[in-house]
């Protein structure tokens, strides 16, 4: 049994100050060994990424001098960029001038009473056509049919009277010549008879006004239109002086509409039209994607309004199917010139940068080359080109941010447009819309081999949005 003392006592207080120490020793040291190991692992991951990315990009081409030199990933390599291609085209491209336009009747009328009354028919239904001529509202015709028969009563009353003084004349006559009666019976006499012939025209001027008057109880349509709705009833009494109309009938075969063009534009449509030039005119919707109708330029108002600095225009349209109604708003295509032999391309290939206006042209073997062009025409959707391109070249119309000089390229011919419209000259054309929407950019054409992969593609046409570049 052994004995307790101070001794003892400071032995163990500092075996156990000295194992506590050391515990918390370790603990100060778990977390910095723990971070240690994190920084361990991502920086393992970092670097196999940026070597597995350096890999990947392989090296850099040969003379590459085009733009993108920082992204070589992307079409350097046997990495082939999927693009969508459309085919240049030799032709001519119309020149339009565009603007905001207001369908107007070539004639309106408001068709009111001419004579007081009752209506008694109504011969129109609201919406109808109606020809030069039709009957449309009956009046009461009975108050006039008592005039008639008054004045005409009165006319037999001084024709009798009038007889009766022209024998009394003719006895005058003879008597002055035998002396018995003095000249101025004879003259009396003859003055009576002209007044009863006055009489007699007055009296026929009211049979002709009383026939008159039954004629307008009968109200026929002055032109040939459309009847908008009916304003009066049967039974109502309409006058002569109303401020309001009956019917109002509007002339839709032919019609007008009036819309106006930038005052620089001018000198080029007074010209055609002064040198006898027929200058076709298109009516598009609200949207200005579907052609309602084609028509002809009639004619240019005679001054520039100053607030706009426009000028008004009127162009005439044969509207056989009715699709052009008064105040509607379209959208107006002037047909104003037509260039060329122009090689033609989509718009969405033009691209632009430090070394100005170009194109990818596709080549045989399926590489891109960057091809400087020239602009002459803009048209829409399609470019005019004078110089750069040739017809038959594929151009990239898809995909050109993914590309540099020499890339690998797998094409993918563009869908042509599917709505049809016809230019001034006849010649169908394609809508406005472009036809080169990326479907299916991602596949590669099957069987395209080397210089084989150029397709056959109709034109793209459109219509012009301005004045020429």
């Amino acid at each position: 049994m052994g004995h307790w003392t101070p001794t003892n006592l400071s032995e163990r207080e500092a075996q156990a100050t000295a194992a506590q120490g050391s515990g918390e020793t370790r603990r100060r040291r778990w977390p910095w060994v723990l971070l240690f190991l994190v920084l361990i692992v991502l920086g393992v991951w970092y670097f196999r990424g940026l070597r597995t990315s350096t890999e990947a990009q392989g090296p850099a081409p040969q003379g590459g001098a085009g733009r993108g030199q920082g992204r070589q990933g992307a079409g350097a390599g046997q990495f082939a960029v999927p693009v969508v291609v459309a085919q240049a085209q030799r032709g001519d491209l119309p020149v339009y001038f565009n603007g905001l336009g207001t369908v107007t009747a070539f004639n309106t009328v408001t068709v009111r009473s001419r004579v007081d009354g009752q209506i008694t028919k109504i011969n129109f239904t609201e919406g109808q056509f109606v020809h030069e001529g039709d009957s449309l509202v009956e009046i009461d015709s009975r108050p006039f049919q008592v005039q008639l028969e008054q004045a005409e009563g009165q006319l037999a009353k001084d024709q009798a009277q009038l007889r009766d003084v022209q024998v009394n004349y003719e006895r005058y006559q003879l008597l002055f010549k035998e002396g018995v009666i003095p000249k101025q019976q004879v003259d009396t006499q003859r003055a009576q008879v002209g007044q009863f012939e006055g009489s007699l025209k007055a009296d026929q001027a009211a049979v002709d006004n009383a026939k008159l008057q039954m004629v307008y109880s009968r109200i026929t349509a002055p032109i040939s239109g459309r009847v908008g709705l009916r304003l009066v009833d049967v039974g109502n009494i309409v006058h002569a002086s109303d401020a309001n109309g009956l019917l109002v009938i509007t002339q839709l075969q032919p019609i007008a509409v009036i819309f106006a063009l930038p005052q620089d534009q001018l000198p080029q449509v007074a010209t055609k039209l002064r040198n006898g030039g027929q200058l076709g005119v298109d009516a598009y919707d609200r949207d200005d994607t579907t052609k309602i109708e084609a028509g002809k330029l009639l004619t240019i108002d005679n001054q520039i309004d100053t607030t706009t600095g426009t000028y008004k225009l009127k162009a005439v349209f044969n509207n056989d199917k009715n699709m052009l109604f008064p105040n509607q708003f379209v959208n107006v295509h002037l047909l104003v010139d037509v260039r060329k032999n122009l090689t033609i391309v989509p718009a969405a290939a033009i691209q632009r940068g430090p070394q100005g206006t170009y194109v990818y042209v596709v080549q045989n073997g399926n590489t891109a080359k960057i091809q400087n062009v020239t602009i002459t025409q803009s048209s829409g959707d399609r470019v005019g080109l004078t110089a750069g391109v040739n017809s038959a070249d594929l151009v990239v119309v898809d995909g050109q941010d993914k590309l540099q000089d020499g890339s690998k390229v797998s094409p993918t011919t563009a869908p042509a447009s599917g709505t049809n419209a016809q230019n001034a000259n006849g010649a169908p054309q394609p809508s406005t819309q472009e036809g080169n929407t990326l479907t299916g950019g991602t596949q590669q054409g099957k069987g395209r081999r080397g210089g084989q992969s150029r397709a056959e593609q109709a034109p793209e046409q459109g219509h012009s949005t301005g004045k020429p570049q």
